[in-house]
């Protein structure tokens, strides 16, 4: 250790980086394209094959100027790349027309060695169908699908095989069947999913939407556009954690478990089979004022199935859809022993009532 000018250096010799464990360097690689880990062979003969047998793949066409020299460069890393090592996740990011042979080729060499996360990322704004048959695999965990404002279709086949599925992403996708006849349940044969995200999804040309499963834990339902299909049924006897906004058409919903509700819509039609007995904490947000009767009652309706909520925000536009009927909330086998409330200057007013139950 040398002192010098009242600054303090510390002699460090070899190079510790290299002398890290191949997974951990793996794992620091992970967080940088494929192409830019490939670029670290010329460091010295120690990282010469290091990104050979990387378990995490990010292939991006931003690195690309065409997509021609793009799928070129993904051949070359799968044909190349230790072929003895799993893969744990892909990273798939294009924007161009991309063929589904591509596609196909790197979903199945990922399915082949075990993968455990998927992402894709379809940045063409053009109409494209997906066959979710692609996607099946008993290996796969966690999967997310991303397009561009609808701009693919995922056309839904009744051979969709995802048994080891825990979580569930799809974004800005239309999700569409060939036969308007059924009402379709997308999710049945994915056995262990706990959790499910619908964003910004498109229902064409379907009869029904079924989302029935018994060991569902968390649901967010976001910005959800009927283009054709008469409901959204969900039947999750498991559910915990249930987020709704800015959703068309009917939802019904049956979840005798849930205990947390973010409710935030103008929609008239949401039904409810059963009281929430679970209920501990409820956000309720109605953007506008409707002048409605029905959709007043719906709210109140909604009010009056949480028997035990513990924690209960409502926004000044839902008092006021229920003030404007003179709708009294109304909480059977409860009572408020003590409430109080606060303004809060985020995202508009909110009304926050603090309630606790008299044993």
């Amino acid at each position: 250790m040398d002192s010098g000018h009242g600054k303090t250096r510390v002699k460090v010799g070899g190079d510790r980086l290299s002398s890290l464990p191949d997974d951990v360097i793996h794992k620091i690689l992970s967080f940088i394209g494929i192409k830019q880990a490939i670029e670290t062979s010329a460091l010295s003969s120690r990282w010469r094959y290091v990104w050979t047998s990387m378990p995490y793949l990010n292939f991006s066409t931003k690195d690309f100027r065409t997509l021609h020299k793009f799928s070129t460069f993904v051949e070359h890393v799968l044909s190349v790349r230790n072929n003895q090592t799993e893969v744990h996740s892909v990273n798939l990011t294009f924007r161009g027309k991309v063929t589904h042979v591509f596609v196909k080729r790197v979903l199945d060499y990922a399915f082949s060695h075990n993968v455990q996360q998927l992402d894709i990322y379809c940045l063409y704004p053009t109409k494209r169908e997906f066959f979710l048959s692609l996607f099946s695999s008993p290996s796969l965990k966690h999967l997310t699908l991303t397009g561009t404002e609808y701009g693919y279709a995922i056309l839904i086949p009744s051979t969709w095989e995802l048994p080891n599925l825990v979580t569930l992403k799809i974004c800005a996708f239309t999700l569409n069947a060939d036969d308007t006849d059924k009402c379709v349940d997308l999710f049945s044969n994915c056995a262990n999913l706990k959790s499910l995200t619908l964003h910004h999804c498109r229902l064409r040309g379907l009869n029904g939407f079924n989302i029935c499963h018994p060991g569902l834990s968390s649901l967010t339902l976001n910005s959800l556009v009927s283009d054709g299909c008469s409901r959204v049924n969900v039947v999750t006897p498991q559910l915990k954690n249930l987020i709704i906004r800015h959703c068309q058409g009917v939802l019904s919903i049956s979840a005798p478990n849930l205990s947390s509700l973010h409710y935030k819509d103008n929609s008239r039609r949401l039904e409810f089979s059963a009281d929430f007995l679970c209920l501990k904490k409820v956000d309720i947000c109605v953007p506008y004022i409707y002048k409605d009767k029905k959709h007043a009652h719906n709210i109140v309706r909604l009010l009056q199935l949480i028997h035990s909520v513990e924690f209960l925000t409502l926004s000044l536009e839902t008092i006021e859809v229920c003030w404007y009927w003179s709708l009294m909330l109304s909480f059977s086998n409860f009572y408020i022993f003590t409430y109080a409330y606060e303004i809060a200057l985020f995202s508009g007013i909110f009304f926050r009532l603090f309630l606790h139950s008299w044993n």
